[in-house]
């Protein structure tokens, strides 16, 4: 039984009230949470013990106030651990992000104590209120409802992220690759000669060395170009290997140096007859230049044997030989009298090419005692010519052993069939007939275009096609004129001469066109080298005239581009030309040949008349190699430039739009191969 006034009565109600509250706190200990409940005393029992006198409405007053008090508080409480566990689970959510570690909360904090005195306003925090709606106030205060125990905070194991899973692509079906171009004709192929561009060069047979084999590799053929080492060569290195044989009655040894191009294997001889050339590569006595090229065909055809092109030697198997010029023409001999003759390579075959009948390598017939060759083949050495008499003739032997033939040009083909086209050897020609055939050569594509050409690239030029021919050449015509210290007009027609100064190539005939060609106030460019009279006659053409012409003596492969490029006619008066290169670069690059009716340069040049075929024609041609007959030649394409500009253009324009590439005159070769590995 309480005692005292009712005050103090409520007081100690009050105190043993709130320590039943927070009795129902629920306390965290590590991880779990411990609920401890205990009964608060009903307002309503509180008032049954009072005295039912005057001063109940003071007690009724204060309770209410206390009510409203605790209430305040519980919201307070609510709020305060509502924030505490959402910054838990944002505690938790970085934990899983950042790392595979399982979180740990921190300590609880210890339990608040109600104070020891009864304080006027409580201290603690009481639980969260019960879902349903709570009055402030009231007239009649009833007991405040009870507080309902908070679920224990459980805080979950923090789950390592997991990676999904990356769709893989299915693989796709791989196309089976596809067939060479060459078929079941895929050979072994191995061309040489005495140079090959860009590593030694004195005229189209560099082009042709350069250019062929790339054309073949590309029909799936594996091609190895042998060539001698002239220089040191920066792209070559070192193979190791060594072979000796026999060579003008003594031991030789040579060396190789292996390269690896655009597919292509480019093997060098090297040998001390070689590293001391220089440029000079067809110099020295009659003696010296026979033994380069014996030791040439020989090392050529050991190398099958022993130089291992990426690991693999080529070997003797399905090997097709293509010798280039009279310089190579020992080879099919060689491989006749020194292998096949004796049981090897015996399915090894050669085709010889003729670039030029007018170098057939002459000599007294007794140097043939220097070729290490019996009697037999000795005897095909020798022929009678009417002006030089008797004597050795190695393009004749190379011409009789070589299982095909191949001339640069069907033209040319046909003039080596004649006396003057044959120089000597029109018999022998015409008795291998059944295996010769003409096949123009082509050009690269990537040396010699007006779209990509480095030569092109600044100081005024710039790259042309067929598209923008006409802003192209314009300015590549201004940058000429510029360069060379010539009046700028892109309306001057502009001829030019490039190749070697001899009397095959008809500068002479240009020379004795000098006065009507500045009469006809065009401008006149010439670019070679070779006979001295013939370089005298560029610089006197010069020192005339400095305002219309232009003679540089010598070689530059960029002024050679830049004047295909720039000038508008290209004149080629050769008085025989087995195929010519030069002619294929101008039509290339938008520039109208005029040339002479001959070999390869009437097979590649459609002659242009304006009352017959409006639609055709790639130059201008005449029919015979004289002075006057280039000049006619000459007015036509000078006429048509300056009258009838569209008409011009177009024959320009139809010569870009031909091709010239290799890749055609590859195909050609290939048949040609393919007929020579069935022939015994």
């Amino acid at each position: 039984m309480l005692r005292g006034s009712p005050h103090q009565q409520l007081s100690s109600r009050t105190r043993a009230g709130r320590v039943a509250i927070n009795s129902c706190i629920p306390q965290r200990t590590g991880r779990r949470s411990i609920v401890v409940r205990a009964e608060l005393p009903s307002t309503s029992s509180v008032l049954a013990g009072s005295s039912e006198t005057t001063e109940a409405a003071p007690v009724t007053d204060e309770l209410s106030a206390l009510h409203a008090e605790l209430l305040k508080e519980i919201e307070e409480r609510k709020r305060s651990q509502a924030q505490l566990l959402a910054k838990l689970d944002r505690l938790t959510g970085q934990a899983q992000g950042s790392s595979t570690t399982a979180y740990r909360p921190p300590a609880a904090a210890p339990r608040p104590v109600a104070p020891v005195g009864p304080p006027p306003v409580p201290t603690y925090t009481p639980p969260p209120p019960p879902p349903r709606p709570v009055q402030t106030m009231a007239p009649q205060v009833s007991a405040p409802p009870q507080p309902r125990p908070m679920p224990p905070v459980v805080f979950p194991e923090p789950v390592a992220p997991t990676p999904e899973p990356i769709a893989e692509e299915p693989p796709q079906p791989q196309a089976p690759p596809k067939p060479p171009l060459a078929g079941p004709n895929v050979m072994n192929v191995v061309m040489v000669g005495a140079e090959c561009a860009p590593w030694s060069k004195t005229g189209g047979l560099g082009d042709v060395m350069a250019a062929l084999p790339k054309g073949l590799q590309r029909r799936g053929h594996r091609v190895m170009v042998v060539v001698p080492r002239y220089d040191n060569y920066k792209d070559a290195w070192e193979t190791g290997v060594r072979v000796r044989f026999n060579m003008f009655g003594s031991n030789q040894e040579v060396g190789f140096f292996h390269a690896y191009v655009d597919g292509v294997d480019y093997v060098f001889v090297d040998h001390a007859c070689f590293n001391t050339r220089g440029n000079d590569l067809y110099g020295g006595t009659r003696e010296d230049l026979m033994f380069r090229c014996s030791l040439l065909s020989k090392a050529a055809i050991e190398a099958v044997w022993h130089v291992p092109c990426g690991g693999v030697v080529y070997g003797d198997q399905n090997l097709m030989f293509i010798a280039n010029d009279w310089h190579t023409a020992l080879l099919p001999v060689y491989l006749q009298a020194h292998y096949r003759d004796w049981g090897k390579m015996t399915y090894a075959r050669c085709v010889f090419v003729i670039h030029n009948m007018a170098h057939q390598g002459r000599g007294p017939f007794v140097d043939t005692n220097f070729l290490e060759l019996n009697e037999q083949y000795k005897e095909m050495f020798r022929l009678y010519d009417p002006v030089g008499g008797e004597h050795m003739n190695i393009m004749k032997v190379g011409l009789q052993t070589a299982h095909r033939l191949v001339a640069v040009s069907h033209g040319y083909a046909w003039e080596c069939l004649t006396p003057e086209g044959g120089w000597g050897l029109h018999q022998i020609v015409t008795e291998g007939k059944w295996k010769l055939r003409g096949i123009v050569n082509g050009i690269d594509y990537q040396e010699w275009s007006p779209s990509n050409d480095k030569f092109l690239q600044g100081e005024g030029y710039q790259n042309y096609d067929m598209a923008t021919f006409v802003a192209g050449k314009r300015a590549c015509k201004m940058a000429l004129q510029k360069e060379l210290g010539l009046p700028v007009d892109p309306d001057i027609p502009m001829m030019g001469f490039i190749g070697r100064l001899d009397y095959q190539k008809g500068v002479d005939l240009i020379r004795d066109n000098y006065d009507w060609i500045m009469g006809e106030k065009c401008q006149l460019v010439l670019l070679g080298s070779g006979r001295e009279d013939l370089e005298t006659a560029l610089r006197d053409m010069e020192a005339r005239n400095k305002n219309q012409c232009r003679g540089w003596v010598g070689f530059s492969v960029k002024m050679a581009h830049r004047i295909t490029a720039g000038v508008d006619i290209l004149l080629m008066p050769s008085r025989f030309e087995p195929c010519g290169l030069n002619q294929l670069y101008a039509m290339a690059y938008g520039t109208v040949p005029v040339v002479h009716a001959v070999g390869g340069l009437r097979d590649t040049v459609k002659p242009y008349n304006p009352f017959e075929n409006t639609g055709a024609g790639t130059g201008w041609a005449f029919d015979r190699a004289e002075a006057n007959k280039l000049r006619e030649a000459m007015g036509n394409a000078v006429f048509t430039f300056r009258q009838h500009r569209k008409s011009f253009n177009e024959i320009a324009l139809r010569g870009m739009d031909q091709d010239l590439s290799w890749d055609n005159a590859a195909a050609q070769y290939e048949e040609v191969m393919v007929a020579a590995k069935y022939q015994w």
